[in-house]
Protein backbone atom coordinates (compact mmCIF):
# COMPACT_ATOMS: atom_id res chain seq x y z
CA UNK A 1 0.00 0.00 0.00
CA UNK A 2 1.13 3.54 -0.77
CA UNK A 3 2.63 4.94 2.45
CA UNK A 4 0.53 8.10 2.05
CA UNK A 5 -2.62 5.98 2.42
CA UNK A 6 -1.54 4.14 5.54
CA UNK A 7 -3.14 5.07 8.86
CA UNK A 8 -0.59 6.55 11.21
CA UNK A 9 -0.75 5.07 14.69
CA UNK A 10 0.48 6.20 18.11
CA UNK A 11 0.77 3.34 20.59
CA UNK A 12 -0.17 4.27 24.16
CA UNK A 13 0.72 2.02 27.09
CA UNK A 14 -0.85 2.83 30.45
CA UNK A 15 0.07 1.05 33.65
CA UNK A 16 2.02 1.09 36.88
CA UNK A 17 5.50 0.47 35.41
CA UNK A 18 6.52 -0.48 38.93
CA UNK A 19 9.25 -0.86 37.76
CA UNK A 20 9.45 -0.71 33.98
CA UNK A 21 10.94 -3.93 32.56
CA UNK A 22 12.45 -5.12 29.30
CA UNK A 23 9.13 -6.83 28.56
CA UNK A 24 7.32 -3.48 28.65
CA UNK A 25 9.73 -2.21 26.02
CA UNK A 26 9.35 -5.38 23.94
CA UNK A 27 5.59 -4.81 23.78
CA UNK A 28 6.20 -1.67 21.74
CA UNK A 29 8.57 -3.39 19.33
CA UNK A 30 6.26 -6.37 18.83
CA UNK A 31 3.21 -4.17 18.26
CA UNK A 32 5.09 -1.92 15.85
CA UNK A 33 6.34 -4.86 13.79
CA UNK A 34 2.87 -6.39 13.69
CA UNK A 35 1.01 -3.23 12.64
CA UNK A 36 3.59 -2.15 10.08
CA UNK A 37 3.52 -5.66 8.55
CA UNK A 38 -0.22 -5.41 7.88
CA UNK A 39 0.47 -2.79 5.22
CA UNK A 40 -2.44 -0.74 6.56
CA UNK A 41 -0.72 1.06 9.41
CA UNK A 42 2.43 3.03 10.09
CA UNK A 43 3.44 3.33 13.75
CA UNK A 44 4.99 6.75 14.27
CA UNK A 45 5.32 6.95 18.04
CA UNK A 46 5.00 5.04 21.31
CA UNK A 47 3.95 6.65 24.60
CA UNK A 48 4.50 5.27 28.09
CA UNK A 49 2.02 6.80 30.53
CA UNK A 50 2.62 5.70 34.14
CA UNK A 51 -0.40 5.81 36.43
CA UNK A 52 -0.55 8.42 39.19
CA UNK A 53 -0.07 7.74 42.89
CA UNK A 54 -3.81 8.10 43.45
CA UNK A 55 -4.31 4.67 41.83
CA UNK A 56 -3.49 3.26 45.31
CA UNK A 57 -2.22 -0.11 44.13
CA UNK A 58 -0.44 -2.16 46.78
CA UNK A 59 3.33 -1.76 46.53
CA UNK A 60 3.09 1.20 44.14
CA UNK A 61 6.07 3.50 44.71
CA UNK A 62 5.90 7.21 43.91
CA UNK A 63 5.25 8.34 40.36
CA UNK A 64 8.37 10.50 40.60
CA UNK A 65 10.62 7.42 40.68
CA UNK A 66 8.54 5.44 38.17
CA UNK A 67 8.69 8.30 35.66
CA UNK A 68 12.45 8.67 36.00
CA UNK A 69 12.96 4.91 35.53
CA UNK A 70 10.76 4.95 32.41
CA UNK A 71 12.76 7.87 31.01
CA UNK A 72 16.01 6.05 31.70
CA UNK A 73 14.62 2.93 30.00
CA UNK A 74 13.67 4.84 26.84
CA UNK A 75 16.72 7.09 26.78
CA UNK A 76 18.08 5.51 23.60
CA UNK A 77 14.75 4.93 21.87
CA UNK A 78 14.10 6.89 18.70
CA UNK A 79 10.33 6.54 18.89
CA UNK A 80 9.12 5.63 22.38
CA UNK A 81 8.77 8.45 24.90
CA UNK A 82 7.41 9.00 28.40
CA UNK A 83 4.44 11.26 29.07
CA UNK A 84 3.69 12.54 32.58
CA UNK A 85 0.21 14.02 32.10
CA UNK A 86 -1.59 11.06 33.68
CA UNK A 87 0.82 10.74 36.60
CA UNK A 88 0.60 14.47 37.40
CA UNK A 89 -3.17 14.36 37.96
CA UNK A 90 -4.24 14.64 41.60
CA UNK A 91 -6.90 11.97 41.18
CA UNK A 92 -6.80 8.66 39.35
CA UNK A 93 -7.72 9.05 35.67
CA UNK A 94 -9.64 6.41 33.74
CA UNK A 95 -7.71 4.88 30.84
CA UNK A 96 -10.31 6.03 28.31
CA UNK A 97 -9.72 9.63 29.41
CA UNK A 98 -5.97 9.21 28.93
CA UNK A 99 -6.58 7.90 25.42
CA UNK A 100 -8.91 10.82 24.73
CA UNK A 101 -6.35 13.30 26.04
CA UNK A 102 -3.65 12.07 23.67
CA UNK A 103 -6.03 11.82 20.70
CA UNK A 104 -7.17 15.42 21.26
CA UNK A 105 -3.56 16.52 21.64
CA UNK A 106 -2.75 14.98 18.25
CA UNK A 107 -5.82 16.59 16.68
CA UNK A 108 -4.80 19.99 18.04
CA UNK A 109 -1.29 19.54 16.69
CA UNK A 110 -2.69 18.57 13.31
CA UNK A 111 -4.88 21.69 13.17
CA UNK A 112 -1.95 23.88 14.21
CA UNK A 113 0.28 22.37 11.52
CA UNK A 114 -2.09 21.08 8.83
CA UNK A 115 0.71 20.47 6.32
CA UNK A 116 2.98 18.65 8.73
CA UNK A 117 3.19 15.12 10.03
CA UNK A 118 2.04 15.85 13.57
CA UNK A 119 3.81 15.79 16.89
CA UNK A 120 6.87 13.68 16.13
CA UNK A 121 9.83 14.94 18.08
CA UNK A 122 13.49 14.51 17.26
CA UNK A 123 14.93 11.06 17.98
CA UNK A 124 15.91 10.59 21.58
CA UNK A 125 14.15 13.70 22.81
CA UNK A 126 12.15 13.16 25.98
CA UNK A 127 9.74 15.13 28.10
CA UNK A 128 11.33 15.28 31.53
CA UNK A 129 9.54 14.85 34.85
CA UNK A 130 10.72 18.23 36.08
CA UNK A 131 9.79 20.07 32.90
CA UNK A 132 6.48 18.81 31.52
CA UNK A 133 5.53 21.87 29.50
CA UNK A 134 4.26 22.43 26.01
CA UNK A 135 7.16 22.96 23.62
CA UNK A 136 6.63 26.43 22.18
CA UNK A 137 9.83 26.53 20.14
CA UNK A 138 9.45 26.92 16.36
CA UNK A 139 9.00 23.65 14.51
CA UNK A 140 10.87 22.91 11.32
CA UNK A 141 8.47 22.24 8.46
CA UNK A 142 8.20 18.57 7.54
CA UNK A 143 7.14 16.77 4.41
CA UNK A 144 3.35 16.83 4.02
CA UNK A 145 1.57 13.53 4.58
CA UNK A 146 -2.12 13.41 3.61
CA UNK A 147 -2.96 10.79 6.24
CA UNK A 148 -5.06 12.93 8.57
CA UNK A 149 -4.70 12.79 12.34
CA UNK A 150 -2.81 9.76 13.68
CA UNK A 151 -4.91 7.30 15.65
CA UNK A 152 -4.10 6.50 19.27
CA UNK A 153 -4.42 2.81 20.13
CA UNK A 154 -4.05 1.20 23.54
CA UNK A 155 -1.10 -1.17 23.80
CA UNK A 156 -1.48 -3.83 26.45
CA UNK A 157 -0.80 -7.38 27.55
CA UNK A 158 -3.39 -10.12 27.78
CA UNK A 159 -3.68 -9.53 31.53
CA UNK A 160 -5.27 -6.12 30.89
CA UNK A 161 -7.72 -7.65 28.44
CA UNK A 162 -8.71 -10.26 31.01
CA UNK A 163 -9.06 -7.60 33.72
CA UNK A 164 -12.11 -6.29 31.84
CA UNK A 165 -14.08 -9.10 33.53
CA UNK A 166 -13.13 -8.09 37.09
CA UNK A 167 -16.29 -6.69 38.74
CA UNK A 168 -16.20 -2.87 39.16
CA UNK A 169 -12.64 -2.54 37.88
CA UNK A 170 -13.85 -1.12 34.57
CA UNK A 171 -17.02 0.67 33.53
CA UNK A 172 -18.72 -1.13 30.65
CA UNK A 173 -19.11 2.18 28.77
CA UNK A 174 -15.35 2.78 29.11
CA UNK A 175 -14.52 -0.66 27.70
CA UNK A 176 -16.90 -0.02 24.81
CA UNK A 177 -15.32 3.36 24.04
CA UNK A 178 -11.79 1.95 24.22
CA UNK A 179 -12.41 -0.88 21.76
CA UNK A 180 -14.86 1.01 19.52
CA UNK A 181 -13.23 4.44 19.28
CA UNK A 182 -9.54 3.68 19.79
CA UNK A 183 -8.70 0.00 19.52
CA UNK A 184 -6.45 -2.46 21.31
CA UNK A 185 -3.10 -3.95 20.40
CA UNK A 186 -2.83 -6.88 22.78
CA UNK A 187 0.43 -8.83 23.07
CA UNK A 188 -0.37 -12.25 24.45
CA UNK A 189 1.76 -13.93 27.09
CA UNK A 190 2.52 -17.64 27.30
CA UNK A 191 -0.52 -19.58 28.53
CA UNK A 192 -2.98 -16.78 27.79
CA UNK A 193 -6.09 -17.46 25.73
CA UNK A 194 -7.02 -13.95 24.66
CA UNK A 195 -9.10 -15.14 21.69
CA UNK A 196 -11.32 -17.19 24.02
CA UNK A 197 -11.75 -14.18 26.29
CA UNK A 198 -12.89 -12.06 23.31
CA UNK A 199 -15.34 -14.81 22.34
CA UNK A 200 -16.84 -14.81 25.85
CA UNK A 201 -17.38 -11.02 25.90
CA UNK A 202 -20.21 -9.59 23.80
CA UNK A 203 -18.63 -6.11 23.73
CA UNK A 204 -15.19 -7.37 22.69
CA UNK A 205 -16.73 -9.76 20.15
CA UNK A 206 -18.74 -6.91 18.60
CA UNK A 207 -15.59 -4.83 18.12
CA UNK A 208 -13.08 -7.62 17.49
CA UNK A 209 -12.02 -6.03 14.19
CA UNK A 210 -10.50 -3.23 16.28
CA UNK A 211 -8.64 -5.65 18.58
CA UNK A 212 -5.29 -6.86 17.29
CA UNK A 213 -3.82 -9.90 19.02
CA UNK A 214 -0.05 -10.15 18.69
CA UNK A 215 1.55 -13.46 19.61
CA UNK A 216 4.92 -13.31 21.36
CA UNK A 217 6.65 -16.40 19.92
CA UNK A 218 9.88 -15.72 21.80
CA UNK A 219 8.30 -16.30 25.18
CA UNK A 220 9.10 -13.75 27.85
CA UNK A 221 7.40 -13.92 31.23
CA UNK A 222 9.14 -10.99 32.91
CA UNK A 223 6.78 -9.01 35.13
CA UNK A 224 7.13 -6.11 37.53
CA UNK A 225 5.72 -8.30 40.32
CA UNK A 226 8.50 -10.85 39.83
CA UNK A 227 11.12 -8.09 39.66
CA UNK A 228 9.97 -6.68 42.99
CA UNK A 229 9.94 -10.14 44.56
CA UNK A 230 13.52 -10.77 43.42
CA UNK A 231 14.62 -7.43 44.84
CA UNK A 232 12.98 -8.13 48.20
CA UNK A 233 14.93 -11.39 48.33
CA UNK A 234 18.23 -9.81 47.39
CA UNK A 235 18.35 -11.55 44.00
CA UNK A 236 19.79 -10.16 40.79
CA UNK A 237 17.50 -8.48 38.25
CA UNK A 238 20.21 -7.87 35.69
CA UNK A 239 19.09 -8.39 32.07
CA UNK A 240 15.45 -8.24 33.21
CA UNK A 241 15.35 -4.44 33.31
CA UNK A 242 17.53 -1.91 31.46
CA UNK A 243 20.92 -1.38 33.14
CA UNK A 244 20.17 2.27 33.93
CA UNK A 245 16.94 1.25 35.65
CA UNK A 246 18.74 -1.37 37.73
CA UNK A 247 21.32 1.21 38.78
CA UNK A 248 18.61 3.70 39.74
CA UNK A 249 16.71 1.12 41.80
CA UNK A 250 19.86 0.14 43.66
CA UNK A 251 20.94 3.74 44.20
CA UNK A 252 17.61 4.67 45.80
CA UNK A 253 16.80 1.29 47.39
CA UNK A 254 13.33 1.48 45.88
CA UNK A 255 11.89 -1.98 46.40
CA UNK A 256 11.84 -3.81 49.72
CA UNK A 257 9.37 -5.28 52.21
CA UNK A 258 8.43 -1.81 53.41
CA UNK A 259 7.66 -0.49 49.91
CA UNK A 260 5.62 -3.60 49.10
CA UNK A 261 3.30 -2.81 52.03
CA UNK A 262 2.52 0.63 50.69
CA UNK A 263 -1.25 1.05 50.18
CA UNK A 264 -1.85 -2.29 51.93
CA UNK A 265 -5.51 -2.52 52.90
CA UNK A 266 -6.44 0.45 50.70
CA UNK A 267 -9.11 -0.12 48.06
CA UNK A 268 -7.87 0.33 44.50
CA UNK A 269 -9.05 3.69 43.11
CA UNK A 270 -11.16 2.31 40.22
CA UNK A 271 -12.83 -0.26 42.48
CA UNK A 272 -13.63 2.43 45.03
CA UNK A 273 -15.01 4.87 42.47
CA UNK A 274 -16.96 2.39 40.37
CA UNK A 275 -18.43 0.57 43.37
CA UNK A 276 -19.55 3.89 44.85
CA UNK A 277 -21.14 4.97 41.56
CA UNK A 278 -22.87 1.61 41.16
CA UNK A 279 -24.39 1.90 44.66
CA UNK A 280 -25.50 5.46 43.95
CA UNK A 281 -27.14 4.49 40.66
CA UNK A 282 -28.89 1.57 42.30
CA UNK A 283 -30.25 3.76 45.13
CA UNK A 284 -31.64 6.36 42.72
CA UNK A 285 -33.67 3.90 40.69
Amino acid sequence: MDSSKKTEVVLLACGSFNPITNMHLRLFELAKDYLNATGEYKVIKGIISPVGDAYKKKGLISAHHRIIMAELATKNSHWVEVDTWESLQKEWVETVKVLRHHQEKLATGSRSHPQSSPVLERPGRKRKWADQKQDSSPQKPQEPKPTGVPRVKLLCGADLLESFSVPNLWKMEDITQIVANFGLICVTRAGSDAQKFIYESDVLWRHQSNIHLVTEWITNDISSTKIRRALRRGQSIRYLVPDLVQEYIEEHDLYNSESEDRNAGVTLAPLQRNTSEAKHNHSTR
